[in-house]
């Protein structure tokens, strides 16, 4: 099945509103937008104000989890209430309803059908209070998986601090950091 592509110079968030629009899907129930609101001292994420039209286009609450990294990398988002504290620093909490879908437990475990190494995935309860989900993404490098974006936010960005994210870059059954984690993900491409 090939997939209709839609691409715009103009990067406004009128524009982007208009590309959704052109969609022609309309998102049901209760919306949840992920993005990545950025970390402490670094100003690589798309602002709030960027995001608001197309926020308000759905009527959506922000949603984020909690990293798994934190003091030692000189991350805050670790922990729930630092992780407000920027949130708010950033300017997310003055335009939107924000929730940080792990802030509290117990997890919810879904499975993975058929799945080679991860045989389940434990994300934050609250994403059980959505019905749908916009990714907004901007394409990033990022050290330890290569490229980022919608993918990554769904993956990692909404898994629960622990166990989740741990689960994403460990050896099954261990704590230890997987191989691949510390690869480029060109070097683990096939031969062509």
């Amino acid at each position: 099945m090939r997939a209709n592509v839609y691409f715009t110079r103009e990067i406004t968030p009128e524009k982007v509103v208009e590309l959704y629009r052109a969609l022609g899907v309309e998102l049901p129930g209760k919306v949840a937008v992920k993005v990545h609101s950025g970390e402490k001292g670094n100003q690589n994420f798309l602002r709030p104000e960027f995001w608001c039209p197309m926020v308000e286009e759905v009527h959506g609450t922000i949603v984020e989890c909690n990293t798994a990294y934190g003091d030692a990398a000189g991350g805050v988002r670790d922990h729930t209430e630092s992780h407000r504290k920027l949130l708010q620093e950033h300017g997310w909490t003055k335009y939107f309803d924000v929730d940080l879908m792990d802030a509290e437990g117990p997890d919810v475990v879904w499975p993975i059908p058929n799945g080679k190494v991860l045989k389940e995935n434990h994300v934050g309860k609250h994403i059980l209070h959505y019905d749908s989900m916009l990714v907004l993404a901007h394409f990033k490098g990022h050290p330890m998986g290569g490229y980022g974006g919608a993918l990554k936010q769904l993956a990692i960005g909404c898994a629960s601090r622990a166990p989740g994210k741990p689960m994403t870059a460990s050896r099954p059954g261990s704590s230890t950091p997987a191989p691949w984690s510390f690869q480029r993900p060109w070097r683990m491409l096939p031969p062509a």
